[in-house]
């Protein structure tokens, strides 16, 4: 199998590395990435200038853009051939429920599922980024059931895997997101200038997190993945909306 690897916290971080590592294991690897941390970058591309590619001595390739520019730049024009799989992570920190939506790391995984491509978002669940190690694990024995029984089309999973020893996870839960309250208020503070300036807030608490949502599994020691989709119709209000417009 041929795989291209990218990530949102930048080709020098450690959770891609082992991820390539695992999936060399099972194939060829590239790895294109952003040249820094473009964690919270979420779908966007670079449409206001153009981008440059370079390659690292780890033979990493790294891109002055989002996660979504470099998977979008593969497949479209870098690479001589297309990749069987996309894999984006491994990141450190989890992106579950709301999160998703902002994610670089799922941003990735999402621009090759609009390509055609199989495509897998990995995160290791904590901020400690102890184990990385567990999360390649998982990578092999996704690979080893793909092998089993591939894909018949293109999906797009999100996977959230947690920072715990290989011998302490429970399991591998196919999960739903879950979702959080309103974020934290921006902390608000000034720049050596007296100028204001604002980072933005932490996000805030689960409110969704029963049993079934990827919070749920992740806290309770088993790894989530989550199918998703990208159609955002809400089909629920068309018939209302044709209604409203033709009374």
């Amino acid at each position: 199998m041929k795989f291209l690897i990218s990530n949102d916290d930048g080709y020098n971080a450690e959770g891609i590395a082992a991820l390539a590592r695992a999936l060399a294991r099972h194939g060829e690897v590239v790895v294109v990435a952003p040249e820094r941390d473009r964690s919270g970058a979420s779908n966007s591309l670079t449409l206001d200038r153009p981008l440059t590619v370079r390659q690292a001595p780890s033979g990493f390739h790294y891109v002055n853009g989002t996660p979504t520019d470099c998977v979008h730049l593969a497949v479209t024009g870098l690479l001589d051939f297309r990749p069987d799989m996309i894999f984006s992570g491994i990141n450190h920190g989890p992106n579950m429920g709301d999160d998703t939506l902002y994610s670089g790391t799922v941003a990735a995984a999402t621009e090759g599922f609009l390509l055609g491509i199989p495509s897998v978002a990995l995160s290791l669940a904590g901020y400690s980024g102890q184990h990385f190690a567990t999360a390649a694990k998982v990578v092999d024995q996704l690979l080893e059931r793909i092998k089993a029984r591939p894909f018949d089309a293109p999906v797009l999973l999100n996977v959230n895997v947690p920072d715990i020893p290989e011998d302490a996870v429970q399991g591998i839960r196919v999960t739903r997101l879950g979702r959080r309250h309103a974020a934290e208020p921006v902390i608000k503070s000034t720049n050596p200038r007296g100028q204001p300036i604002y980072w933005i807030g932490p996000v805030g608490k689960e409110a969704d997190a029963g049993d079934g949502t990827d919070f749920h599994a992740v806290a309770n020691n088993h790894v989530s993945i989550t199918p998703l989709m990208l159609d955002l119709t809400a089909y629920g209000q068309l018939d209302g909306l044709n209604s409203w417009l033709n009374p």
